[in-house]
């Protein structure tokens, strides 16, 4: 079973930034796609970023283009979300998992999440 562990939210002003990871385990990280999701208050859990398997490919929700950079480590079975330039409207629990495509979107793979780490941006 894999088991995710998110962390590196905190409380940042507008224009700040903050570096996220999820540390997976299993033996076979490398062999899925990643992805970052992320849930406000009262609203439903979207999608943030995806990187392919190898890292070759990478993919983000427009709200956050330009902003935010996804990346992994295989070796160390993390995958990061570096965000900069973060908004009030970032605000929200991020959390990672592994994701496969279906049309244009990005669905968790293996049904299975973190806790969540908390994003908090103030204006």
């Amino acid at each position: 079973q894999v088991q995710l562990v998110e962390s590196g939210g905190g409380l940042v002003q507008a224009g700040g930034s903050l570096r996220l990871s999820c540390a997976a385990s299993g033996r076979a990280f490398s062999n899925y796609d990643m992805g970052w999701f992320r849930q406000a208050p009262g609203k439903e859990r979207e999608f943030v970023a995806a990187i392919t398997s190898s890292g070759g490919a990478i993919y983000y929700a427009g709200s956050v283009k330009g902003r935010f950079a996804i990346s992994r480590d295989n070796a160390k079975n993390t995958v990061y979300l570096q965000m900069n330039n973060l908004q009030p409207e970032d605000t929200a629990v991020y959390y990672c998992a592994a994701v496969v495509r279906y049309g244009t979107r990005w669905r968790n793979a293996l049904d299975a999440w973190g806790q969540g780490t908390l994003v908090t941006v103030s204006s």
